[in-house]
């Protein structure tokens, strides 16, 4: 089989499997919904109970919907800093995109305690958070894009994001040392993650960042492939290293920002899904790995979520925890399993 038929082969699996995971995801919950009832409500055909057809609708939808952005759009930012940085450890919040946008919920949280009437409603709002997470967020961002204009070395980005990310990690922790207790559990909540918190409004809102980031990363698929020949190599074959720098950080940007802005910071997935992927498909072409990538992680996000919900109970757990606890030891026996094979 060539290798082009076998991508085909694997892409088509996963993308079926990713299909059976979304209505599957959709039909879990405190209200166990039958399978077939749930595909009836997505198509609008009848349905036993309409009260089933407006949590599925109202409710389940948005946040599987919610799941697939999530997880692939983690998964592609992973993918566009390890490319860039060429470091398998660089994740889409290594800029301080993520701490940023902590910073700016936590500015926020801790004024509320010190604003009365509904100026407080609004500020503890949905919008409020998101609002003061997307500003966090693109103030690093911004700063990030400054420095990356004015230095040449691609590593020193990285450390100086890196560095962005400490200082608002520790203005966080000063402004959560003098939060009262009541602020401080609500940060704690943000923390966590959720992906269940978004209204049609909302979601219409995320998409419009999301396809604008993903439509950066395919311009920019030629670039990624030069530049993992080395910036230098990169360079001689006539590739603007600063354009090509500054795009693929914009689209990182857009993604892990609005990502984090409207679901939280969502641990694991866009460090782990690139190597996943490249252990599954076996291939360094951005061609193949983006598209690739994007499936792997809206499918591994959709099964961290149905397990978070913990089906037939009222519990949720926090999807953070999740994503965690069961990606982690599955990309160590991977990585474990590839070495095993080279010796």
């Amino acid at each position: 089989m060539t290798p082009n038929k076998s991508y085909k082969t694997i892409f088509i699996v996963i993308s079926v499997v990713l299909v059976i995971c979304f209505i599957t995801n959709i039909s879990l919950g405190s209200v166990l919904i039958p399978w077939f009832d749930t595909l009836k409500s997505l198509v609008g055909a009848s349905v036993e109970k309409e009260s089933w057809r407006h949590i599925i609708i109202d409710y389940r939808l948005p946040k599987a919907i919610t799941a697939i952005l999530v997880g692939s759009g983690l998964g592609i930012s992973g993918l566009l800093m390890q490319t860039l940085f060429r470091n398998p450890l660089a994740g889409p919040f290594v800029l301080g995109i993520s701490s940023g946008a902590s910073l700016g919920v936590a500015l926020l949280i801790l004024g509320s305690a010190f604003v009365g009437g509904s100026t407080a409603l609004f500020l503890v709002s949905n919008w409020g958070l998101v609002t003061a997470a997307s500003l966090g967020s693109m103030l690093v961002l911004f700063m990030v894009m400054l420095v990356s204009i004015r230095v040449r070395d691609t590593m020193a980005i990285l450390i100086i994001g890196l560095m962005f990310g400490s200082i608002t990690a520790a203005i966080v922790s000063v402004l959560s040392y003098f939060a009262p207790a009541e602020q401080l559990q609500r940060y704690i909540f943000w923390g966590f993650g959720s992906l269940g918190n978004l209204s049609w409004t909302d979601l219409l809102i995320f998409i419009g960042i999301y396809s604008i980031g993903i439509l950066l990363t395919v311009a920019s698929i030629k670039s990624l492939n030069t530049l993992l020949l080395g910036e230098n190599y990169a360079r001689s074959l006539g590739l603007n290293i600063k354009k090509s720098r500054f795009l693929i950080i914009i689209a990182t940007g857009l993604l892990a920002g609005s990502i984090t802005a409207f679901a939280g910071p969502i641990a694991f997935i866009g460090l782990a899904v690139p190597h996943l992927t490249k252990q599954v498909f076996h291939t360094s072409d951005h061609k193949t790995l983006i598209p690739a990538v994007m499936v792997t992680g809206s499918l591994i996000m959709l099964i961290c979520d149905t397990i978070a919900q913990l089906p037939g109970t009222e519990y949720t757990l926090p999807i953070n925890a999740i994503t965690s606890l069961i990606g982690a030891p599955v990309v160590i026996w991977l990585l474990v399993r590839k070495r095993k094979m080279l010796f």
